[in-house]
């Protein structure tokens, strides 16, 4: 990677850097204040030659474009270079923030001949999968198939459960409890709190009962992992691995972001190396 490559992590509330700082953004600010967030982040443009920008979706990955509502709403239908005044000089990629993740995995694991899939785990629910090492996106340059709203039973969507915030409602369900936090019903957790341990190994088991049929059907046999609740690891390993026979789980590296945005400047033909836009003659499995 060219070091005057700048690439950044975009949240709703912080914007994580390389170089491992985090700058707070609003994203419910207005266009001035995330502009100047934007720019805090990417520093003197001076000798900068490209950025990368792992963000959420919905946006439009081709042309760099902001389509979110419930986030940066200020700055909807605008480009990123405008927003934060990039010069046209300098080359831009942008990438969902899950397939990038799944991208630098790839990379730095060494997968660009499995079929694997990722599961991340946070305040949200994000998945993505890739097929001999092309992460595999719809249209506009989001996952081929998302998990987070496929609806419930009982009503609501999946995210409900498979989330931070509902690690706490099982846990004041079953408790009473409504004042814990995911990390801290994990920490209770590794210190044998039997609770909290049902309540993680309840979630590495629906993990798994989510996940059985997708990844058999695109017949993939490695489960990559990551988001803040995926450092909990342990605590619903065993559950999952018992329902995903066969599998490999491994969580994926912590630099795996960075790492997935580096590798878009390395394909100079519009990132096909590494994303397959299933809406133009994709052979993988549409799901």
């Amino acid at each position: 990677m060219d070091t005057k490559t700048i690439l950044l992590d975009v949240g709703g509330t912080y914007i994580k850097c390389t170089d491992g700082r985090q700058i707070p953004v609003h994203s419910d600010g207005d266009r001035s204040t995330i502009g100047a967030a934007f720019r805090k982040a990417i520093g003197p443009m001076k000798g900068v030659t490209g950025i990368g920008l792992a963000i959420p979706g919905p946006f439009d990955y081709k042309e760099g474009r902001f389509l979110m509502k419930h986030k940066f709403a200020s700055v909807y239908g605008e480009r990123f270079k405008d927003v934060a005044k990039v010069p046209e000089s300098i080359q831009l990629r942008f990438a969902h923030d899950v397939n990038a993740v799944l991208i630098g995995a790839i990379s730095l694991l060494g997968l660009q001949e499995r079929n694997c899939a990722l599961v991340t785990l946070g305040t949200g629910l994000g998945f993505s999968y890739a097929i001999r090492g092309q992460v595999q996106c719809n249209g506009s340059g989001s996952p081929a198939r998302s998990l987070w709203d496929v609806p419930l039973p009982g009503g609501g969507i999946l995210e409900d459960e498979l989330s931070a915030r509902g690690i706490c409602a099982e846990y004041a369900r079953l408790t009473g409890d409504t004042n814990r936090t995911a990390h801290a019903i994990a920490r209770m957790g590794y210190s044998g709190e039997p609770t909290a341990i049902q309540v993680y190994e309840h979630l590495g088991a629906r993990l798994g009962e989510t996940l059985q049929g997708i990844l058999a059907e695109i017949d993939a046999d490695l489960l990559l992992l990551g988001g803040q609740i995926s450092k909990s690891i342990d605590l619903m390993i065993h559950p999952l691995r018992d329902v995903l026979k066969g599998v490999e789980i491994l969580q994926a590296p912590d630099t795996a972001v960075f790492e997935g945005l580096s590798c878009l400047f390395k394909d100079k033909s519009n990132n096909q190396e590494y994303l397959c836009q299933c809406s133009r003659n994709c052979s993988s499995p549409q799901l």
